[in-house]
């Protein structure tokens, strides 16, 4: 990404095709509908939706002149073309699927009452998202609930389109909820003002640290991992198939980059930074982990591990390592910041 001043690139108007909650459902804790077209989906079926997809021409092609997909440019960020590459669809575990772009996680989280998507990607990785889903065997409409790991470009710019697309409720951290609402960042995120903007998402649901959000039988509770941004979240749930359950982490990045001037040790605009970093190094140690899944994939060698089969996927100190490099890249800035570098 391109340092710079930032581009008013996007508003945050109501979406035409925005659905709100249907009456009586007011919360975001349990989210349940009786009559979705999930469908099975063989390995046989899964490898030739995803050969077939990769046949397709790119959908961002033909997506340019909308304003929710907009790509941002080459000046504007140098690295999103290499992370918007696409990627087939590939089954994580049990009814969670990887359907985000090769450089940036989305995760799809299946059930008979329907689907929980977390992270939407880059605006233009809409399309490639919604793509994979249907890949799969799918239907977009049948996702219930859009979550967010952090409120970056990168990561939240692509929920707008998917919310559109399915009509799904989107809900956030409270420090998160308001930045995914307006599309661009506030002065306590340590990368502000060098953030791009994004296309914002009306109506967004707050959580508290802790709680346990619901779309039928599908359970996935938050936790707070905040330092990388001031609403960073990590998500756990269980993952079952015919051979067992484990339980998946999607862990939230752990990594002290900044806007130059952003100093974690004093920051005014910031001042938990450090203390919001410890406390998520923490609960990352002591999160049940077979599974660990991160917003950049190459964080935690996702690629590399699924080439070594399902067995590779399964890592039950993945969590803790992650956790452990982020400490000492955390105390590498700090000594930094300290010797005035």
């Amino acid at each position: 990404m391109k340092r710079g001043e930032v581009r008013k690139r996007f508003t945050s108007v109501p979406h035409p095709r925005y659905l709100p909650p249907p009456a009586g459902r007011t919360g975001v804790l349990d989210d349940v509908s009786p009559r979705l077209s999930m469908r099975s989906v063989s390995v046989r079926t899964l490898a030739a939706a995803a050969a077939a997809l990769l046949a397709l021409p790119n959908p961002v092609a033909a997506q340019t002149g909308d304003p929710l997909t907009g790509p941002y440019t080459e000046e504007e960020c140098s690295s999103c073309a290499g992370w918007n590459e696409p990627q087939a669809p590939v089954r994580i575990h049990g009814n969670t699927y990887y359907v985000g772009t090769r450089g940036l996680a989305a995760l799809l989280i299946t059930s008979p009452e329907g689907h929980v998507l977390i992270d939407g990607a880059l605006p233009n990785s809409a399309p490639l998202i919604l793509e994979n889903v249907r890949a799969l065997g799918f239907e977009v409409g049948d996702i219930r609930l859009i979550l967010n790991s952090h409120a970056h470009f990168d990561h939240a710019g692509g929920i707008a389109a998917l919310q559109r697309a399915s009509g799904a409720r989107v809900a956030a951290s409270a420090p998160s909820a308001p930045v995914i609402e307006r599309g661009a960042s506030e002065a306590g995120d340590p990368q502000h003002g060098v953030l791009l903007d994004f296309p914002g998402v009306p109506d967004v649901q707050r959580f508290a640290d802790g709680e346990t959000l619901r779309v039928g039988p599908i359970a996935v509770t938050a936790h707070l991992t905040a330092g990388h941004t001031p609403g960073g979240t990590t998500w756990t749930w269980r993952s079952c198939d015919e051979a067992g359950c484990l339980d998946l982490v999607y862990a939230d990045s752990q990594t002290p980059i900044s806007a130059d001037g952003f100093r974690y040790s004093d920051s005014h605009a910031y001042p938990a930074a450090v203390t919001d970093f410890e406390r998520g190094f923490g609960t990352l140690e002591t999160l049940s982990c077979d599974i660990l899944v991160t917003p950049h994939p190459g964080a935690s060698s996702l690629w590399e591990r699924i080439e070594r089969g399902p067995e590779g996927l399964v890592d039950r100190e993945a969590c803790r390592r992650y956790a452990a490099n982020g400490r000492q890249q955390l105390a590498r800035r700090l000594e930094t910041e300290r010797g005035g570098r």
